[in-house]
């Protein structure tokens, strides 16, 4: 009889959480970081609401998800940070060969718009992500040469700016989340998630729609010049 590691069987649990298109389109949808109901992923992922249903109760069976009723409204959300960045991490090591072409204009200017910006749970992704992790660390606030940690001017950076940071927690202040559509890391952590949240809250970005898409506001490339140097330029790639 040959032995098994005991965790395998968990971990074979887990990869079939994922190995499902419409478990995974959900997951996917979830990263803005807010609550969804049933209905809404239905809708999203193209299949019945029964159909979500079933897979909603496997995902918050298998710990990825949290759910709550409000009447007869029933929300989901991902669990914690660890799961999002799971699902970030997973995404991204998907080959750009395997990548569906987009169906019609419509999908492929809701696909430009993630790239350009989007939110990954609670922080900034995409070519925004990148830009503003660049500049921090051109202006010595993060170091990534030895993993990502905010400096003792970054910490400052954020108080000088009025962005208050949550620290002292489980939550590391700051980590390099690898970025699906650019390849490259951003800032993630409590500092990421402080940052995005100032950013929507003080309308230096807003959201596009419904979903996980952000555009920087013209608040926003003022500020993002004045406290990080950012060319507004850097900040309309692809927005043609």
């Amino acid at each position: 009889m040959t032995s098994r590691d005991p965790q395998a069987a968990g971990l074979a649990r887990l990869a079939g959480l994922f190995a499902d298109e419409t478990r995974a389109a959900c997951l996917l949808a979830l990263l803005d970081g807010r609550a969804w109901t049933a209905g809404e992923l239905a809708r999203y992922a193209g299949v019945a609401a029964s159909t979500v249903s079933e897979h909603l109760g496997k995902l918050v069976a298998g710990g990825l998800l949290t759910e709550e009723r409000q009447g007869r409204h029933r929300y989901v959300r991902l669990a914690d940070a660890r799961v999002a960045q799971l699902v970030e991490d997973l995404a991204a090591q998907v080959p750009a060969e395997a990548r569906r072409a987009p169906r019609g204009l419509r999908e492929a200017s809701a696909g430009s718009a993630m790239a350009r910006g989007r939110t990954c749970y609670d922080h900034l992704a995409g070519r925004l992500g990148i830009a503003v992790t660049d500049a921090m660390t051109r202006r010595g606030l993060l170091r990534q040469d030895t993993g990502f940690a905010l400096t003792d001017a970054g910490v400052e950076w954020f108080g000088q700016v009025g962005i208050p940071l949550a620290r002292g927690g489980r939550r590391p202040l700051a980590r390099a989340c690898l970025d699906w559509t650019e390849r490259r890391p951003h800032l993630a952590g409590a500092a990421g998630a402080a940052l995005c949240r100032h950013a929507l809250g003080a309308g230096w970005c807003v959201r596009i729609g419904s979903g996980r898409a952000v555009k920087v506001t013209a608040v926003g490339e003022r500020v993002l010049s004045e406290v990080l140097g950012i060319e507004a330029g850097d900040l309309r790639i692809g927005s043609g």
